[in-house]
């Protein structure tokens, strides 16, 4: 991956350039973004400029060769993960190295969810435990292979345990020489705050529909008015934008979930007895994994999103995709306006940042479905 191939982020990647040409890179450094933004990518291509700075000719294409293939010694990885068929206890970023390296050049804008997806276990929840620490500092004290320098990225930095944070908080700090650290997090809040005042924190901005468009065009066989469409839809993600080129992502699964719990809602009121089925649904939601469940609400906002924008005749802001053919958008949105749009979207946000916490899914889903029963009748 090279900052080229990367689309939009052309003040940070000047930026980053700098840096290295001026020999005043940060040791420590801390991407904020969502991964849809191009975090990783840009990490990787900022990680091919450290280790090949002091490289030339032939020497210098087949270093970076090695990066962007993710294959060079002293190129490091850390990343969430969890049990599965392979491996049963004591899971480790290096044991999974080989769907990591197909996951990262086949999908470097995709989510936590995708790479959990990857190795089977999307129902559980990635993290980065105090083992990985002792492999981090393993690997951070081998010699550089290049004789140039090291870096080290740890993707979902907000996913280490405070344990294996402690752990890390003085390699962090003083780290040996050459030897670069790259975090990168969607969740800056869920960092421990020692770790963050130890980083040079970068904030990487939503692309522009431009952007994600062209991109759509020079790497998908698509029409121009298709790119465009999905392109106003992603809210900047490029993520979120090949989620929604692909017919069978899980939207289709989002939005039957979300018909079955608005058609619900609807009916619950003044009738006790439907109640039972919200109760029902929200035990539904809360089998699935914490990052299903955090989609689930970001796509239930962008829902609400467009079905206002359709009840205000914003028309060609409205470009929602509706699978289910016996459900009547324009209907559904006669019932979101101005008087109730704004404590729905903070009852889903509120709801998001309890389940980020771990709280108890299906009460948090059961309190979110009362509070729709009532906002969606709302004159």
């Amino acid at each position: 991956m090279k900052f080229e191939d990367i689309p939009g982020l052309f003040h940070l990647k000047n930026h980053l350039k700098t840096t290295v040409e001026r020999g005043r890179i940060a040791h420590a450094q801390l991407f904020v973004g969502e991964h849809g933004y191009g975090t990783l990518p840009t990490a990787i291509a900022f990680a091919s400029e450290i280790i090949s700075r002091n490289l030339s000719g032939e020497a210098k294409r087949i270093c970076q060769k090695k990066i962007e293939e993710l294959n060079h010694p002293d190129l490091h990885f850390v990343y969430p993960v969890n049990t599965n068929e392979e491996i049963k206890s004591n899971p480790i970023s290096k044991d999974f190295l080989k769907y990591w390296r197909k996951f990262a050049v086949e999908q470097p804008y995709g989510e936590l969810y995708h790479w959990l997806k990857e190795l089977g276990i999307e129902k559980k929840q990635g993290n980065i435990n105090v083992k990985e620490a002792a492999e981090i500092m393993k690997a951070i004290s081998l010699k550089s292979y290049e004789g140039t320098a090291k870096v080290m990225i740890i993707w979902c930095a907000d996913k280490m345990n405070a344990a294996t944070s402690n752990k890390l908080l003085k390699l962090i700090e003083e780290p040996p020489v050459d030897t670069y650290f790259i975090l990168i997090t969607n969740a800056e809040d869920q960092l421990l705050q020692t770790i963050k005042s130890r980083c040079q924190k970068i904030s990487f901005p939503p692309l522009s529909e431009e952007q994600i468009a062209t991109h759509l065009l020079n790497n998908h066989q698509i029409a121009k008015e298709e790119a465009l469409q999905i392109a106003a839809q992603s809210d900047g993600n490029l993520s979120k934008a090949l989620e929604l080129l692909d017919n069978n992502s899980d939207n289709q699964i989002f939005e039957h979930l979300f018909i079955t719990w608005v058609r619900t809602a609807f009916r619950a009121k003044g009738n006790k007895s439907v109640v039972q089925d919200l109760s029902l649904w929200a035990n539904t939601l809360a089998k699935e994994n914490r990052e299903t469940q955090m989609r689930f609400i970001h796509f239930s906002i962008q829902f609400f999103r467009q079905a206002l924008l359709q009840n205000y005749k914003a028309n060609e802001l409205v470009f929602m995709k509706i699978y289910d053919e016996k459900f009547k958008f324009d209907k559904f949105s006669d019932f979101i306006h101005g008087n109730n749009i704004q404590p729905i979207f903070e009852a889903l946000e509120e709801a998001h940042y309890h389940i980020q916490r771990n709280a108890n899914a299906k009460i948090v889903f059961t309190d979110l479905s009362m509070q729709l029963t009532r906002l969606i009748h709302k004159k």
